[in-house]
């Protein structure tokens, strides 16, 4: 998927079986975080705060907080820290739409501005990964020791 002029996009959507408040929090607290995705996340949910989380002690993603809407909307930018990186810290955007259904909640992640149609690719690949664990957890589930957690299991960022 493209978009016409901020390169590569991704969507992802799943159902959660929580309430979009709780779903909410996965994204702003540092502790909730690391239980879907994360060695170590510093968190500054407001406009213009940071966003940096450590995959598995060699692949961090970082950029800021852009919006921040509780519970429907939370939006931050993305990318790869690291001088090899094609996806630049704060290069990328990712917006998180939940929207109450039934006794769930609807997830709709928008990672778009990715400078490639590999790089979305890529990516498509964590976030399915991630939306799955955090599917699990949110719902009060273990979803098990993230086999990524390492960068041997990880492979590589872009």
């Amino acid at each position: 998927m493209a978009s016409a002029n901020t390169g590569a996009a991704v969507e992802v959507e799943t159902r959660i079986a929580a309430s979009p408040e709780t779903v909410f929090d996965f994204f702003i607290d540092p502790d909730r975080m690391i239980q879907w995705m994360g060695r170590s996340a510093e968190l500054e949910p407001l406009p213009g705060g940071i966003f940096r989380c450590d995959i598995n002690g060699r692949d961090v993603a970082s950029g800021e907080y852009v919006e921040v809407d509780r519970p429907r909307r939370v939006v931050f930018t993305w990318g790869w820290e690291g001088e090899d990186s094609v996806t630049e810290p704060g290069s990328s955007r990712v917006e998180i739409l939940l929207e109450a259904e039934g006794d769930g909640t609807h997830l709709r992640l928008i990672h778009s501005e990715l400078p490639s149609a590999d790089a979305a690719e890529r990516h498509r690949h964590g976030w399915d990964h991630y939306a799955e664990r955090l599917s699990v957890v949110a719902a009060g589930g273990d979803p098990g020791a993230d086999p990524w957690a390492t960068p041997e299991a990880a492979g590589g960022t872009d």
